[in-house]
């Protein structure tokens, strides 16, 4: 019995998909373009074939909303992460206070630490 024709691309995005899974789980966000590029290559050349039933599919399915859940916790974790970074550049540049009455206010600091050179 010879194998599916289709089988041979359906293995090749389940491999792409938990390479794609292991570079989330282990950070290595900057190998995902590349990954993506493939994905979108090997999806287009699925989507060409005829023949291919949808039950063949499925278990990718299954690891692409896992990897898409992986992605969105990433981009979630980096908009902490710039919006923590962002707090932290407020607070060096002002100094809040309270007056006697419990009113709030805030110093900015009017000069950025640049260096000037004079001839």
């Amino acid at each position: 019995m010879t194998k599916d024709p289709h089988q041979k691309l359906i293995d090749e995005l389940d491999l792409l998909l938990e390479k794609e899974r292991d570079a989330l789980l282990a950070g290595q966000l900057q190998t995902l373009p590349e990954l993506l590029e493939q994905k979108e290559g090997l999806i287009d050349r699925l989507n060409g074939l005829e023949g291919l039933e949808t039950a063949e599919l499925q278990p990718l399915r299954g690891k692409a909303q896992r990897n898409q859940a992986l992605l969105d916790g990433a981009l979630r974790g980096i908009r902490t992460v710039a919006n923590r970074f962002s707090t932290l550049r407020k607070i060096r540049r002002t100094l809040e206070t309270y007056d006697s009455q419990g009113r709030k206010s805030a110093l900015v600091r009017q000069h950025d630490n640049k260096l000037e050179k004079r001839a």
